[in-house]
């Protein structure tokens, strides 16, 4: 698919530059930018769910901690 983006002069030219030392057209080298990044910020969706109990115990106790005299 094709589509437009704008990017300013420098960040443009770096790409340029970046993806000729590569060996890369630059669509390829945006295509793969964008891979990375998006599969960078998938990685905290992939944790375990939370034990929602066990913080709310732990918030408790926390709390009791910090509000008792020493």
């Amino acid at each position: 698919m094709k589509i437009t983006i704008s990017l300013n002069d420098e960040i443009l030219r770096e790409a340029d530059e970046t993806a000729c030392r590569m060996g890369l057209s630059r669509s390829r080298l945006f295509a793969l930018a964008v891979a990375d990044f998006l599969e960078r910020h998938r990685q905290p969706q992939k944790r375990e769910p939370v034990d929602k109990s066990l913080l709310k115990g732990m918030k408790a106790k926390t709390v009791r901690t910090v509000t008792e005299p020493w």
